[in-house]
C-alpha cells in the first residue's frame, strides 16, 4: 500500500473513531478530538495537515532532497543511503505507520538516479 492510501485511510478512521459533535454546551460547541492528542516533542498537530518527523512537525506535502536528484516526502518516506564512495547511491524507502522505520527494514519504494 503506498503512501497516497495509507494516510488518507488512517485519517478517515482517526476521525469517525474519535471526534463527536458537543450538543449540550450552550457557550460553543464543535469538534472535540478524544485524548491524548498526536504530539510531535512537546507540541500537538494536526494530523489531517501535518505530520512528525524527528521531533519535528512539517507539512504533509513537505518535500526534502535525497541524494543530488531526488525528492522524497519525509512524512511518508525515507532517504536511505545505500552505497558510499565518490559514487554514492540512495534508495527512497516507505515508512511504515505504527512502527519507528528504520534503512534496513523498510520496503524501498524507487532509487534515485545518479
Amino acid at each position: 500500500m503506498g503512501p497516497r492510501i495509507v494516510a488518507p485511510v488512517y485519517l478517515l478512521v482517526f476521525l469517525l473513531q474519535c471526534s463527536k459533535e458537543v450538543t449540550d454546551t450552550p457557550s460553543s460547541s464543535g469538534l472535540w478530538l478524544c485524548q491524548p492528542a498526536f504530539r510531535c516533542a512537546d507540541q500537538i498537530y494536526n494530523p489531517l495537515d501535518q505530520c512528525c518527523d524527528d521531533d519535528t512537525i512539517l507539512p504533509l506535502n513537505r518535500t526534502r532532497l535525497c541524494g543530488p536528484k531526488c525528492t522524497f516526502h519525509p512524512c511518508f518516506e525515507l532517504c536511505c543511503p545505500e552505497s558510499f564512495g565518490p559514487r554514492k547511491k540512495f534508495v527512497v524507502k516507505l515508512k511504515v505507520l505504527g512502527v519507528k522505520s528504520r534503512c534496513s527494514s523498510s520496503p524501498i519504494s524507487r532509487n534515485c538516479p545518479q
